[in-house]
C-alpha cells in the first residue's frame, strides 16, 4: 500500500509540476492532464498547487503506514 500511495504520489506531483511551469512560463504545452480536461478551464493555476499539495499529503499518508512496500 505504501508503494502505491508514493507512486501516485509521483504522478501527482509531477502533473501539478507540470501545470505550474506551463501557467507561469508557456512551455510543456500538451504535457499536463490539467490543460486537456474542459472543467478546469480558468483554474489551471489552482487546480496544478492542489495536485502538488495532495501529493503531498499521499506522500505524508505513505510514510505514516511505515514498514517496507
Amino acid at each position: 500500500m505504501k508503494r502505491l500511495l508514493e507512486g501516485v504520489g509521483v504522478v501527482l506531483l509531477f502533473q501539478g509540476a507540470v501545470g505550474l511551469v506551463h501557467e507561469f512560463s508557456g512551455r510543456l504545452r500538451g504535457w499536463g492532464v490539467v490543460q486537456r480536461v474542459g472543467f478546469a478551464e480558468g483554474y489551471e493555476l489552482y487546480l496544478s498547487v492542489a495536485l502538488v499539495v495532495l501529493a503531498g499529503a499521499l506522500f505524508a499518508a505513505a510514510e505514516s503506514r511505515g514498514g517496507p512496500g
